[in-house]
């Protein structure tokens, strides 16, 4: 399941949504990402997307990590638009029946959101000063060649 959302997202709720009626589940893994203010820098943080775009490619990511561990529930939030610092932004939530593929499925799935979802992030800065556009770290982009070796 994947969803591009505006609105904020609960994360428990959405763990309990995923794990409902599913007693074959035995570990559940979930990963929060949240607006960082960067030392009181930013006012917000800017994300942009091509709608259909970025659906069509986190579910790509998604099925690919179904077909990789045994899971019995996947989920990807990813928000657009302006979050401010402690807000939600992704949330990947990856359930199974033992810990170590939905620990595993997890860290792909994250690794490929930061490197291949067809996002963009603007910094908008406390000052009212122009933010700069982010770019991709390097180490996110090694985070996700381990997983083609």
């Amino acid at each position: 399941m994947v969803r591009i959302q505006a609105e904020d997202f609960d994360p428990a709720a959405e763990i309990d949504g995923l794990v409902a009626g599913k007693a074959n589940i035995g570990a559940v893994v979930t990963f929060t990402g949240l607006c960082r203010d960067e030392a009181g820098r930013l006012s917000a943080l800017e994300l942009e997307h091509y709608p259909g775009m970025a659906e069509e490619e986190i579910g790509r990511i998604a099925q690919d990590a179904c077909r990789r561990w045994p899971l019995d529930g996947i989920l990807a939030i990813h928000r657009h638009g302006r979050i401010a610092p402690g807000g939600n932004i992704v949330l990947v939530v990856t359930a199974s029946r033992h810990r170590r593929a939905a620990f595993e499925a997890a860290e792909f799935l994250m690794d490929y959101l930061k490197t291949r979802a067809p996002f963009w992030k603007k910094e908008h800065l406390k000052s009212g000063g122009a933010g700069e556009w982010v770019d991709a770290r390097e180490s996110d982009s090694a985070d996700a060649d381990r997983w083609t070796r």
